[in-house]
């Protein structure tokens, strides 16, 4: 595939915004430009991951808006800050091309199609449309160059909140300064009122370079726990379809001695609108079995509640399964208008899986909004990189992993990267095999299936004393699990 080539124009459609009136632009390439765009892209984003900043979590391979959360979450659970929460005006659309192309600072082999893509123009409704700024939104390489236009934002941040030290009650207090991104969209928080108004002067001067300035509209000001005057009585926010804040809590109700605490949820839009989508479907379905409804919530309901599975949700799923029973009893009397409620509920209405009133058809059963555990996101590890080769690591936290094979990535991320016996995580120079527990190799169902280390499952079938690996717990990150009873094992024989 040449790269040399010249790059066609992109062709832009309209995709409009959830919510809103307004749409964005999408620019869409021809099928060649995306295949030389992908290697290009593969060729430039293992050396930009090694480099971007830590608290940058949007279109980043191995990192979602959970980590955003999660990371955010620790961030201000030690002591409430104010909250600048904002994001750059039509960032894909407003870069500028040659502060981006100095950026990037790579070889003319890229830089001269990556220059070629952005000045290629675009093709709306037949009209050609000359592209003198911004990467178009659709394009392969086009969330990589815009993490590349924004980064160094952190450091500036950074820098102009503190840290500083001051006097509050007699105790010194460092103030710090954290800054968390997503795409273009971004939280900064301080201690201090005067320096979250430092981070955003900071901030407008930098995108200024960049071609790029902040959104007014989206530009908010708040504080975390109290109602101050600067923030205009804002407290708490919204970032990335969830509500965080800090509400005061007595003495006795804090697990960590403080007087209030950190609550996220999800927010009172992202709510409405799930609740909408539910209500939707069974008012267009007034003419469908309880088998097909059942259906056509399915791809909602558990989709939804996995993002929000991480927060304090459980109240938040209670309430939204109160809310879809009622709407369900109202399609069903609405299709059996002539019959009494108790009727209505004896017909539509079972119980199955805990529940009193379950909705059950011929062939399913409807999966509720509680069924899904909250479990709290684990933190990403600071300075990791999906290109570093640490299988055990990414295969344990996302099931896959490139050069890990599909039955050792599902057993890693269940075993939470470890073997039960020995408790010892699995390292990236270690050899691993697969365990059947019944000793029934014709026997590959996935709960008959473990990971162990390789002198684990000789140990195991081996009899030596125990199927129990008997390691110093010391020595868990001083030596690996093979070496440790490869020691063991040639001890016990020369004392035979």
């Amino acid at each position: 595939m040449d790269l040399h080539e010249p790059a066609k124009p992109v062709r832009r459609i309209w995709i409009p915004k959830p919510g809103k009136l307004e749409a964005r632009p999408r620019g869409i390439p021809i099928m060649q430009d995306r295949a030389t765009q992908a290697l290009v892209k593969l060729a430039l984003e293992p050396a930009w991951e090694a480099r971007f900043a830590p608290h940058r979590f949007g279109c980043r391979p191995g990192r979602s808006c959970q980590d955003a959360i999660e990371h955010l979450c620790d961030g201000i659970s030690k002591q409430p800050r104010y909250v600048l929460d904002a994001d750059s005006a039509s960032c894909f659309d407003k870069i500028n091309q040659a502060a981006l192309l100095d950026k990037i600072n790579t070889s003319p082999h890229f830089a001269r199609p990556i220059k070629e893509w952005l000045t290629a123009g675009g093709v709306d409704s037949g009209i050609f449309l000359p592209t003198d700024e911004g990467t178009p939104q659709g394009g392969v390489r086009s969330p990589l160059l815009a993490n590349i236009a924004l980064h160094g934002l952190e450091a500036v941040v950074k820098q102009a909140g503190g840290p500083g030290k001051s006097s509050q009650g007699g105790k010194q207090v460092t103030h710090q300064t954290h800054c968390i991104h997503y795409a273009d969209d971004f939280v900064v928080f301080n201690n201090t009122w005067a320096g979250i108004q430092r981070c955003k002067e900071a901030i407008q001067e930098w995108l200024q370079g960049m071609g790029l300035a902040l959104q007014d509209a989206q530009t908010r000001f708040a504080h975390t726990l109290e109602r101050t005057e600067e923030c205009n009585g804002n407290v708490g926010f919204d970032f990335l379809g969830f509500t965080i804040r800090q509400y005061h809590v007595g003495k006795n109700w804090s697990t960590s001695h403080k007087s209030y605490k950190t609550i996220i949820r999800a927010s009172k839009n992202s709510r409405a609108t799930h609740d909408g989508t539910l209500a939707e479907i069974l008012r267009k379905g007034q003419g469908r079995t309880v088998d097909q409804i059942i259906f056509a919530l399915h791809p909602k309901i558990p989709g939804w509640t996995h993002y929000f599975h991480t927060v304090n949700s459980a109240e938040t799923f209670h309430r939204l399964d109160h809310l879809l029973w009622w709407k369900i009893l109202r399609w069903a009397k609405r299709r059996h208008s002539h019959k009494s409620a108790k009727w209505v509920v004896e017909k539509s209405f079972k119980p199955r899986g805990g529940r009193t009133y379950n909705v059950i058809g011929e062939k399913r059963t409807l999966r509720w909004h509680v069924k899904t555990p909250i479990e709290r996101q684990r933190r990403l590890r600071k300075g990791v990189s999906p290109y570093d080769g640490n299988w055990s690591y990414w295969g344990t936290r996302k099931g896959a992993y490139i050069g890990l094979d599909t039955a050792r990535g599902k057993l890693l991320k269940p075993q939470g990267g470890r073997w039960r016996h020995c408790r010892l995580f699995f390292t990236v120079e270690e050899k691993t095999e697969i365990h059947h527990e019944d000793g029934n190799h014709k026997n590959n169902r996935f709960s008959n299936l473990k990971l162990l280390h390789l002198i684990c499952h000789d140990h195991v079938h081996g009899n030596i004393s125990t199927a129990r690996c008997t390691h110093d717990k010391s020595d868990i990150t001083e030596e690996p699990c093979a070496g440790k009873l490869a020691s063991t094992v040639l001890e016990t024989s020369r004392e035979g």
